[in-house]
């Protein structure tokens, strides 16, 4: 809808990428600096939140490839030009609606994502 101030294809990428708010300051931090290895605890600290929180949404983030892991700490690296250009955009309008986004992650069902992860083949299994 033209109203709405989060366009459908980021309100998506929310839904299926960002569990938290958190889980989103990570992902534009390391955006925002992607020449630098990221540990949990600096950007836990830069982010004033606690490191498990942090721990878990920078593996969630690898987990759906949008970050890489090397030498030690988290990078903002991928491959996928439709997912950068997605964050991209996602970076613009939560600089220009943060309510309204913190409100739509807020508002997501905590539970779904663990419930369809635990569907989920693992090779460790």
């Amino acid at each position: 809808m033209a109203d709405e101030p989060i366009p459908d294809d980021v309100r998506a990428f929310i839904l299926r990428h960002i569990d938290s708010v958190a889980q989103l300051e990570a992902l534009l931090l390391l955006r925002g600096n992607p020449e630098a290895n990221w540990d949990v605890s600096t950007t836990a600290k830069r982010l004033y939140a606690p490191e498990p929180d942090i721990a878990d949404a920078l593996s969630r983030l690898c987990e759906d490839g949008l970050l890489s892991v090397a030498e030690g700490g988290y990078r903002y690296d991928h491959a996928n030009k439709e997912q950068r250009h997605l964050v991209d955009r996602l970076a613009g309008v939560y600089s220009r609606h943060l309510i309204p986004v913190t409100n739509m992650i807020h508002a997501k069902p905590r539970r779904i994502r663990e419930f369809a992860d635990a569907f989920k083949f693992r090779k460790d299994r």
